[in-house]
């Protein structure tokens, strides 16, 4: 998708569409731009005849006989006071699917006037939500069923803004090639992204970014390290697990540097306790979190954010083979401190748990903020709105629900009760990977706590949010990249705020 800009109205070029935006009244309905009333012989009829009321979300579309453009839609934004950021994200990803299945690959927008907001931040907003709208994955599909790219949106033209606004749109468009490339890495299937392809991603983006240097520990490395849950959760695996640490050095002149650990199973049969039919169907997205840390280092490479960071993806299918990982046995961890399994399915944070000492050790992070689909317990507390999250440091918890706010990735702040460790208590070794269903999300987050040691640290359960059982708002069904933009607009703060 590339963005352009007219400075004016009358310079425009011929195009497929023209989005207008309007205001939703009391009594009337009222263009969210004053550039909105030259097409008022266009629009009237509709909005007199009730066929239009600028409800937020609502679309109209019309053939005009004497515009540069084919066709134009009037948006409803609904009420002028109410309109935010995300109403714009939303109200203009209609838009963009209302264009789905028409030849229309070129569009012009008009940028409507909000109080209190920035004109940049406006057209960021809407770029926003147009490109993560126009994302389609239909690569597994036969060629003749393939949605034809000649009919997708290829060019966007914002209409009487600044140059500034061109700049805030690129940007955005930074960071949705980083989401759109964790959602390919979901929604491909699990023998290509296995952990040795999930290494090689993250090496390609040394390849792609100077700023950026991979390391990607095979098997031997991560038995050198002593790495013994990892390393026990792929017992049972068809291929080797991997270790990958992405360094990204964007302020030299700091040793603060923050470490995002990512969960990477990429396909969870459950192990000798096997997940039942209905509930194994969506396991190839049981590495969301990997993705979301990978695409978090493309876009805070592509972004040149002066911020110091370490990803670090632990890797592993979770399966059943001659040699897996048992209920009742006991394993070591890279902290030295050993687990009893009581289930093979609490497996992610058995290798969060390795990862998060190792970058403790190695890196000595201000931060570690982990991402993982760790429990279906989340999904039951908060369905698919919002992303659960635990922290032991409450200024680290609210700049995270500063930027989920900020980017409508929103967090909700669960407890971590010392009374959830002694659910974790085991007879025969220092910890137990489960204890039951009670408090399920709180006691898996309770157990990588025991791994983090003096460290600020953030724990997000993306089980329900990574991955949509149909499509929301700017996202279709199946993975969205969540936790990318939060954490784009996390380190951009921490680069303005030194956090």
């Amino acid at each position: 998708m590339e963005f352009s800009i007219v400075t004016s109205m009358s310079k425009r070029k011929p195009a497929d569409l023209l989005i207008l935006p309007f205001w939703q009244e009391s009594k009337s309905v009222k263009g969210a731009h004053s550039e909105c009333a030259q097409f008022s012989k266009h629009t009237s009829e509709s909005i007199k005849s009730g066929d239009f009321s600028g409800k937020e979300g609502e679309i109209l579309m019309l053939y005009p006989d004497s515009l540069p453009e084919k066709r134009l839609i009037l948006l409803g934004l609904g009420n002028a006071k109410k309109c935010g950021l995300e109403t714009l994200r939303k109200a203009y990803a209609a838009a963009t699917k209302a264009c789905r299945g028409k030849n229309i690959t070129s569009l012009h927008v008009v940028v409507p006037e909000v109080a209190n907001i920035s004109e940049e931040a406006i057209s960021g907003a809407i770029a926003e939500g147009m490109a993560l709208a126009s994302y389609y994955f239909d690569e597994l599909k036969a060629e003749s069923l393939k949605e034809d790219k000649m009919y997708r949106v290829q060019k966007i033209t914002l209409l009487g803004v600044k140059p500034s606004s061109l700049a805030a749109c690129q940007k955005v468009e930074m960071v949705v090639q980083a989401v759109n490339a964790a959602r390919d890495l979901v929604n491909r299937n699990a023998d290509q992204v296995n952990p040795e392809n999930i290494g090689k991603f993250a090496k390609s983006l040394e390849k792609e970014y100077k700023s950026i240097k991979t390391t990607v520990l095979t098997r031997s490395e991560i038995e050198k390290n002593k790495m013994g849950l990892l390393l026990a959760v792929s017992r049972g695996a068809s291929c080797d697990p991997s270790f990958s640490i992405i360094e990204y050095r964007g302020n030299p002149r700091s040793k603060d540097c923050t470490a995002i650990v990512g969960k990477g199973v990429t396909y969870d049969t459950g192990g000798l306790n096997l997940k039942p039919t209905g509930g194994m169907e969506t396991m190839k997205c049981d590495m969301a979190g990997a993705a979301a840390v990978l695409g978090t280092m493309k876009a805070i490479a592509a972004l040149q954010l002066k911020v110091n960071v370490i990803g670090a993806v632990p890797s592993t299918e979770n399966a059943i083979g001659p040699v897996s990982f048992k209920p009742g046995d006991v394993y070591p961890s890279f902290a030295g401190k050993t687990v009893e399994i009581t289930n093979t399915d609490a497996e992610g944070r058995l290798i969060l748990a390795d990862a998060v000492a190792y970058v403790q050790k190695h890196f000595s992070p201000k931060y570690i903020i982990d991402l993982a689909t760790l429990t279906g317990a989340m999904v039951i507390s908060l369905g698919e709105e919002a992303t659960g999250f635990f922290t032991n440091d409450d200024k680290l918890g609210n700049a995270l629900v500063e930027s989920g706010n900020a980017t409508s990735e929103l967090l909700w702040r669960m407890p971590l009760y010392p009374e959830y460790k002694e659910k974790l208590k085991s007879t025969i070794a220092d910890l137990k990977n489960w204890n039951g269903r009670d408090a399920g999300s709180c006691v898996a987050a309770t157990f990588i706590q025991q791994f983090v040691n003096d460290t600020s640290w953030a724990h997000l359960d993306i089980a329900g949010t990574a991955y949509l059982s149909k499509p929301k708002l700017y996202h279709n069904t199946n993975a969205t990249g969540v936790g990318i933009r939060l954490l784009v607009n996390f380190f951009e703060n921490m680069e303005k705020n030194n956090l």
